[in-house]
């Protein structure tokens, strides 16, 4: 039974929200909507409200009772996972597939995070290469498919010294796995990404209230969302696609955060640009992905000269040409 079929039936109480500043208090004034600007308060502050230590939240489920089964992973995945558990190191699937399976979909790739680390990756397999510069990965190659497999210790050497300081006090509240499995998850960019499976003990490891925003359809960021999109504008788009792909609504402080920072996008180098924008009309989604994009104002940073055409009455022949390919009335 997938999690939304759960859901009809199992009423859960909402915990709180990650920190009590992700329920910050906007205002609207006379020069508009504000919120606090988190970048000003000092990286202390910052690495204080990534890492709120709340076990409250902390889940373990068996995985077959969200109906999810060993034969729902491709060969591809199966055999990376597999190798790298041979070789004595923990692998786990994350993020975006294991959302997509617990929501009964078929994921458009799989990731997976282990023990070790690049170099022991890359040594792992024939055809391997570590790629990325901010946050390298290993791209491996098996059964005609490429995974991209990532390492625990790369998003530790990503830690500020104060993050590291604050880390060092938590570590002994808790056993070592769930330590390393939660410092990871906080890293990411919505709850809902932020979910490890085990494909071995059937288990899947939710530490930020994860699997109750599925249950929700709820989009979130992990941290405070200004914060979160001042760190990277391009998880912006990034929601927008997920949501759109997804029928998911987005959480009051991400839509506040998107209003205010939409400008940020455009910072952003064009060939990124590119690719979210082949990702989000991708998949079926084309027609909801747009309608956030215009919703949000950020349509026009990507069709400048064809966005003053998309008035309500024309809206929907522009859909019907370019999600059915049928000829406009």
């Amino acid at each position: 039974m997938t999690i939304l079929q759960r859901g009809k039936t199992h009423l859960i109480s909402r915990l709180k929200l990650l920190t009590p500043l992700q329920r910050f208090n906007h205002t609207l004034t006379k020069e508009g909507l504000k919120a606090p600007a988190y970048y000003e308060m000092g990286r202390d502050f910052l690495a204080q409200q990534r890492y709120v230590f709340d076990r409250s939240k902390w889940r373990k489920v068996n995985a077959r009772y969200h109906g999810i089964t060993r034969s729902m992973i491709p060969d591809a995945p199966w055999t990376v996972l597999k190798l790298l558990r041979v070789g004595g190191f923990e692998a786990y699937l994350v993020g975006g597939c294991v959302r997509d399976l617990l929501l009964n979909k078929a994921p458009k790739d799989f990731d997976v995070i282990t023990t070790a680390n690049l170099q022991q990756i890359k040594k792992k397999f024939h055809r391997a290469k570590i790629v990325g510069r901010r946050f390298p990965i290993c791209m491996v190659l098996v059964k005609g498919s490429a995974i991209e497999v990532s390492s625990f210790e790369t998003s530790a050497q990503q830690c500020q010294e104060k993050e590291k300081a604050l880390l060092s006090q938590m570590r002994g509240s808790c056993d070592e796995k769930d330590f390393l499995l939660w410092k990871n998850s906080m890293q990411r960019d919505f709850t809902i990404n932020s979910l490890f499976f085990d494909p071995f003990m059937n288990r899947i490891y939710d530490y930020a209230n994860g699997m109750e925003d599925l249950r929700s359809l709820k989009l979130k960021t992990l941290i405070p969302a200004r914060l979160s999109f001042q760190e990277d504008c391009a998880r912006i788009l990034r929601g927008i696609r997920i949501a759109g792909r997804l029928g998911l609504s987005i959480s009051k402080d991400t839509e506040t955060a998107i209003c205010i920072l939409q400008s940020s996008v455009k910072s952003l180098n064009k060939d990124r640009i590119k690719m979210e924008l082949n990702y989000m009309l991708s998949y079926g989604a084309a027609e909801s992905t747009i309608l956030l994009l215009q919703r949000f104002q950020l349509l026009k940073f990507f069709l400048p000269f064809h966005v003053c055409t998309f008035s309500v009455s024309n809206l929907l022949h522009f859909f019907l040409l370019i999600v059915t390919n049928l000829p406009c009335i």
